[in-house]
């Protein structure tokens, strides 16, 4: 039997042929940056190892002003050639292609010297763009076309221009960034001449034989953006200069449109690939929220491509691939497209890695080998930290037991799932289930561990997470008003019509989108691109409703309170944290900073904001004021003399953190 027939297909390109229909997407990483070619070369042949398609690496600046932050990687000497030569060759020696994304930022630099088609500033970066003049446009097409020639120097399969997102390319094809009135602007043809012009003459670099991709704007998911028959007149446009293959790219960085996030749809945008079908008779792809090899081989199955992008899916799991075609697709660590370990590390800075595979870019400093001395484990807390702390540890040859006084594994992450907009933590728990099964770990639920139960071990790692920290606020436990949010996120309760939630954190915010909504949007995609303003390009122009968004009516009329005197939702994930802003936004949520909580009575809750008191009238009021680490077993082990290692929530109490409870279980695995 084969899996994923569709999926697994080779794909012919005349002068070469894919292993199989999927494209390892371009994902910024830092590591070229960093400067450790070791460590670049590494986590592509992981992935070349893992079964990818073909690879793009993350995208390399044509120009100096092109980079999108000072210091950007690019092929400007000798040496780079030579350094992403290293990475050529170890992605071939495993069997892969790889391409290189040239990407030119353009307004969207985080630099002084940054260029655009008009002076226009873009909302997402600090500076003002310089208007390129005649002999700017020829440079810059010119250095798009002397990268790819270097690109193949260095023994690249081929390139992808990156024409969409919103950086260069897609500035000159916009009225919304393009004024221009010289043949560069005005006309959509002549708009689009850029683009066309950077094709033609990166394929007269590189010749017939060399893999161009075009990463096109399907949609742009900003007013004034692209129509959908200018989007096809351009695909067209491109296959004519010479590209290979398209790539799809969906809306601009700076679109107040969810794109990739976890409350996302999965293959939310494939129908837009699927009407570019047949318009070019060059391989389209089709991208975004494809996390599983069946999403993948359904998109592929029902014609909406010819081949599926998956980017942080490869981040997650490097061998999504191998494991797709043994029929294993259980084990494939699922991407829950949270962004907290990659793009949030990404923007600000940060090597770039995964919450659920904490290896990702540290494939060289973070290794899983065969212990040298097996051991007894024993593990105390099944939640994230003590799972993963499990799974490696039994990887590498140790004995492992897994103790949780709850009746499934998962801890807290049970009730994320059941935030409307993370249905995609069902997965990771799922996840969880099947490693802990297949691997052989002696599983015991519903136990709670003693220290007598614990002494024969050789390690003990106590990974018994958090509990809710109480505000003590007068009169909370008088009036059979005030629950808290494992009262409200596991069913226990039921809230009244009006409600107060205490703690504006990210539980906080969890918990008010539970209680506004009555069914989540990201289970059915006409809802949710109803609730986003998103339509048919073919009916409006960039996609967008000229009515904008049309969210279902909230389920309640909830107040977000925290003491903290600065906007709710500031320290929010850096490029998801507007989205569950905006989303309470549309559902008419009060937010409300600077408060101190005075009493709770049988009306609600007295608050004192800018020194005058005042009645928020509630039926129930939820408590999400932070947590403490629950380290009564820890403290009992170390007592008696007992040595353990205490990791995730019962080391450090900060909100619900999956990213760092993973990665310390990670690298305590692997240090046993």
């Amino acid at each position: 039997m084969t899996h994923y027939p569709h999926l697994l297909a080779p794909l012919d390109l005349g002068f070469t042929t894919l292993r199989n229909r999927t494209l390892m997407g371009s994902m910024h990483t830092g590591l070229e940056e960093r400067g450790d070619w070791e460590a670049v070369a590494e986590f592509y042949a992981t992935r070349a190892r893992g079964g990818a398609g073909i690879i793009v690496t993350g995208g390399m600046a044509p120009s100096v002003e092109g980079g999108v932050f000072p210091g950007a990687a690019g092929l400007f000497t000798d040496r780079d050639i030579a350094n992403h030569r290293k990475v050529t060759e170890r992605v071939h020696a495993e069997g892969g292609k790889i391409a290189m994304q040239i990407l030119n930022a353009g307004r969207y630099a985080y630099g002084p010297n940054c260029v655009a088609p008009s002076a226009i500033k873009s909302p997402i970066s600090p500076f003002k763009p310089t208007e390129l003049d005649e002999a700017g446009i020829e440079k810059q097409i010119s250095d798009y076309a002397t990268a790819a020639a270097r690109a193949k120097e260095a023994g690249y399969d081929g390139v992808e221009v990156m024409g969409s997102e919103g950086y260069l390319i897609n500035q000159f094809l916009v009225t919304h960034t393009n004024r221009r009135e010289d043949r560069w602007g005005g006309s959509y043809e002549n708009r689009m001449r850029f683009p066309i012009e950077v094709v033609k003459r990166v394929r007269e670099a590189v010749g017939p034989e060399f893999i161009v991709i075009y990463r096109i704007s399907m949609i742009d998911l900003v007013p004034n953006g692209s129509t959908w028959e200018e989007v096809v007149q351009l695909a067209k446009e491109i296959e004519k200069a010479g590209a290979t293959i398209l790539n799809t790219g969906i809306g601009w960085h700076e679109a107040r449109v969810p794109t990739i996030a976890t409350s996302v749809p999965r293959a939310a945008f494939a129908d837009v690939t699927r009407r570019m079908m047949g318009e070019v008779s060059i391989p389209v792809i089709t991208s975004n929220r494809i996390n599983h090899p069946q999403v993948a081989e359904d998109v592929l199955a029902e014609g909406c491509a010819d081949m599926v992008s998956m980017a942080r899916p490869f981040l997650a799991d490097p061998d999504f691939v191998v494991k797709a075609a043994a029929g294993k697709a259980d084990q494939i660590a699922p991407c829950i497209a949270c962004n907290q370990a990659c793009l949030d590390h990404t923007f600000s800075g940060k090597l770039t890695s995964c919450l659920v595979n904490p290896r990702a870019c540290h494939e060289t400093d973070l290794t899983y080998a065969p212990a040298e001395v097996v051991k007894t484990v024993a593990v105390v807390g099944a939640g994230p930290a003590g799972v993963m702390t499990a799974i490696i540890a039994t990887e590498r040859g140790h004995k492992v037991t897994l103790f949780d006084k709850a009746s499934e594994i998962g801890g807290q992450l049970n009730m994320a799932k059941q935030v409307p907009g993370k249905e995609e933590f069902f997965g990771l728990v799922d996840w969880f289930k099947t490693m802990v099964t297949t691997s052989g770990i002696e599983l015991k639920l519903g136990t709670e561990a003693r220290p007598d139960m614990l002494a024969s071990f050789d390690e003990v790692v106590i990974a018994t997470g958090v509990a809710p920290r109480d505000p003590e606020i007068p009169g909370q436990n008088e009036h059979g008003n005030t629950v808290s949010y494992i009262d409200i996120l596991t069913g226990r309760v039921t809230a009244g019509p009006r409600v107060v939630v205490i703690g504006a954190g990210g539980i906080g915010f969890d918990v008010a989108e539970y209680l506004t909504t009555s069914e989540s949007p990201t289970l059915t995609l006409a809802d949710w691109k109803a609730e986003w303003g998103i339509t048919d390009p073919v009916q409006d122009r960039g996609g967008l409703s000229p009515d904008g968004p049309k969210p279902e009516a909230p389920a309640r009329a909830v107040t977000l309170l925290q003491r903290k005197a600065e906007k709710p939702g500031k320290r929010l994930g850096k490029t998801t944290g507007w989205i569950h802003r905006a989303t309470l936004q549309m559902k008419g949520v009060k937010m409300m900073g600077g408060v101190s909580y005075d009493r709770i009575t049988p009306e609600g809750l007295w608050i004192t904001k800018d020194d005058t008191p005042q009645l928020i009238e509630a039926d129930t009021i939820v408590l999400c004021a932070g947590q403490l680490s629950e380290r009564s077993l820890a403290e009992a082990l170390e007592a008696q003399g007992k040595p353990c290692h205490v990791i995730g929530g019962a080391d450090v109490a900060a909100e619900l953190d999956a990213k760092r409870a993973i990665d310390q279980g990670a690298r305590l695995a692997a240090s046993l």
